[in-house]
């Protein structure tokens, strides 16, 4: 009987990319891991299980160098990649086979020649140290015979199981199991590696006994007793907490502690929606189904791109215009003819319009329209109402008063960075407050009056007319930020459906259905202010985005797709409305149909918000407490969904009429609302 180690190992770790090959000490984390385990007196072959992925050619290099057997298999299918590299290493059906995993440099080879013993010891095909645990975390080890091994390959259909190896010889009740325990439960400590914190851990441990290598897991033991501060950085992971967590989730951890905040936009934080559970990232999509890193279907009936895609994800014909724009070439020292069709396309579908300029980002094109606004007025200051984005510009009205925009989308944003001289340089006002606006220009020199046609609510009889004569009386540019409400209810603007003409008026999110183009359109004599102050970017001049445009226009006006939205979007309000009052569940409902929103009137709104997001999550769904329209929203999708969303509004008032609270059935914490730092 041969006893066989099986390190499992690779290089494209979720939340710590590269690390096995990372140094620990004066040499790399494997090599600290095959040094320690090689000590063991009853391992008599050591066989390294590592991926066919191209990351993982450089490990298998490495390897070579130090004349360790290696074994290549499927990343996903680790299961199967265990089997093959016991084959690999000749094991016979008695043989013992140790599973070790590459996180686990500690691995203490006085712990694993008692594992052999007890397995010896005992009749049982399983025996670990780790059902239930008892000892530090990172000197986990599980024993089986390749004989199980070999029964497990064959009858194991679970992903879940086949990606984790030996649930199924531990739980299925198929195999006898043993677990060896340690008389005092130190399962807390966490001697592991999946993260830089716990890199940095085991950075720690190897300099404090340097240069021996040969220290024993008691020894670190003792250490974490003497010196408890050396293991501070890691002490608030949960014990396996990646077993239960899919790539995407450990994707966005990893993210947190590479890019400040985990991603640039606030509205796609996976705190937003489901801390601990919301997949975060996705592999591919098409019309309305987005495919998870783990290859799961889910049904995006929440935001559709944050808004972007009215057409569905992936249209063909948008798509095509684009492949042939990379065929054709990006970017040139030449201009892209695209951008001036562009242009004319809008003045025409606007007839106040007589020239436009494009960028990529909402947040840059409201930049660009303040500018040209204020050269064009020749004042300062500006009063604005609603959402237009992260510049220094719009985070000034929080100076001197840091919850002037809690009304206008998202509270708590801190002006933290903006220059203190902007301070009383953009005045908020409230939609619907005439009287607010009124008073704002007859106390101050406001050159620009911003805001959105609309958002969660419409206006009242004459606010938009009565705003635009304040404009004129005051001699202030006005602008309609419609990036959230362009195309929506009219091939265009908002305002054309109100009848109220603006100065200037910018359009992003929809215009190019997924892809990055942003326009500013207006008078000429307004929008020939930007010649006389400098407003320029290289890639504001690349082809992808006004090509795309162009190709979503044309799909639009075909389709009439403002009137399908807006349809959808009413149709799917009317179900909630519905579904809520036949459960007696309070609700409101906001924002235009094609973007709307509703919120239970509880003090427990925002767990329940959670919770519909965690239980539709299970069914399939990423959904919330908004529904953003597409044309990919077919109506087999909208009656499944409200059939769903019926059973969340019935859940909804179990809780209530049972005085339970929401919290205890969620997994995780509840979502954020508005700003907040996440680390």
């Amino acid at each position: 009987m041969t006893v066989i180690a099986i390190v499992q190992a690779r290089m494209g770790s979720s939340r710590l990319p590269g690390k096995t090959l990372m140094q620990v000490g004066d040499r790399p984390l494997i090599d600290l891991l095959l040094e320690r385990l090689g000590r063991a007196k009853h391992v008599d072959k050591i066989v390294v299980a590592i991926t066919t992925a191209p990351p993982d050619d450089a490990l298998a290099a490495h390897l070579g160098t130090l004349r360790v057997l290696c074994a290549r298999g499927s990343e996903e299918d680790v299961l199967e990649r265990y089997w093959q590299a016991a084959r690999q290493a000749g094991a016979q059906p008695r043989d013992v086979i140790i599973r070790v995993t590459g996180d686990c440099p500690l691995v203490d080879p006085a712990l694993v020649d008692r594992l052999v013993e007890a397995y010896l010891g005992q009749d049982a095909d399983y025996v670990s140290n780790v059902s239930p645990p008892s000892f530090p975390d990172g000197l986990d080890l599980e024993m089986f015979s390749f004989a199980a091994l070999c029964r497990a390959q064959d009858e194991v259909e679970s992903a879940y199981d086949r990606e984790h190896v030996t649930p199924y010889l531990r739980e299925s009740g198929a195999f006898t199991t043993h677990n060896v325990s340690h008389a005092e439960d130190l399962s807390a400590l966490r001697w592991t590696v999946d993260e830089q914190h716990d890199l940095n851990v085991i950075r720690n441990v190897v300099d404090a006994f340097a240069p021996r290598t040969d220290f024993t897991w008691t020894e670190v033991l003792e250490l974490t007793r003497q010196r408890p501060d050396l293991f501070k950085a890691n002490a608030f992971i949960t014990r396996n907490e990646g077993a239960d967590m899919g790539r995407g989730q450990k994707h966005w951890k990893h993210a947190k502690s590479l890019i400040p905040g985990g991603n640039m936009l606030l509205s796609k934080r996976a705190e937003m929606f489901l801390p601990d559970q919301w997949p975060a990232y996705f592999s591919r999509s098409q019309g309305c189904i987005v495919w998870d890193m783990d290859n799961r279907r889910l049904i995006d009936t929440l935001l559709m791109g944050v808004g972007t895609n009215t057409l569905g994800y992936a249209h063909p014909e948008v798509d095509a215009a684009v492949r042939a724009v990379i065929d054709a070439g990006n970017m040139t020292t030449l201009n892209a003819p695209e951008e001036v069709w562009l242009a004319e396309e809008l003045c025409k579908m606007h007839p106040f319009a007589d020239m436009a300029r494009f960028c990529r980002s909402g947040g840059e094109a409201n930049a660009v329209a303040i500018r040209i606004a204020r050269a064009a007025s020749g004042r300062d200051q500006v009063a604005l109402c609603g959402y237009h984005g992260w510049h220094d510009w719009y985070l000034a009205a929080n100076l001197g008063d840091e919850e002037g925009l809690d009304e206008h989308l998202l509270p708590g944003l801190k002006p933290r960075g903006v220059p203190r001289d902007l301070r009383g340089s953009v005045h908020p006002f409230r939609y619907n407050r005439i009287e607010e606006l009124e008073t704002l220009l007859a106390a101050h020199p406001i050159g620009v009056i911003k805001m959105e046609v609309s958002r969660n609510e419409g206006p009242g009889p004459g606010y938009l007319q009565r705003i635009r004569a304040l404009a004129d009386q005051y001699r202030a540019v006005l602008i309609f930020d419609e990036c959230t409400s362009g195309f929506r209810e009219t091939f265009g603007g908002l305002h054309k459906k109100f009848c109220v003409m603006p100065d200037l008026a910018v359009f992003g999110k929809a215009l190019g259905n997924g892809y990055a183009i942003t326009g500013v359109i207006g008078r000429r004599e307004v929008m020939e202010a930007a010649q006389s102050s400098f407003i320029s970017s290289t890639f504001w001049t690349e082809r992808i985005g006004p090509a795309a445009a162009l190709a979503t226009l044309k799909v639009m006006e075909r389709e009439r797709s403002w009137e399908q939205i807006t349809a959808i979007g009413a149709e799917i309000r009317a179900g909630w409305i519905a579904a809520a009052a036949r459960h007696s569940v309070p609700i409101k409902t906001s924002g235009l149909d094609a973007l709307c929103g509703f919120s239970i009137v509880s003090p427990h709104a925002q767990a329940y918000k959670t919770l519909i997001t965690q239980e539709m999550l299970k069914r399939g769904y990423l959904a919330g407490d908004t529904f953003y329209a597409s044309l990919a929203h077919t109506p087999d999708i909208r009656a499944a969904y409200l059939s769903h969303m019926d059973e969340m509004f019935a859940l909804v008032a179990r809780c209530e009429s049972d005085g339970r609270d929401p919290v205890t059935l969620l997994a995780g914490p509840v979502a954020h609302s508005g700003f907040k730092r996440l680390n």
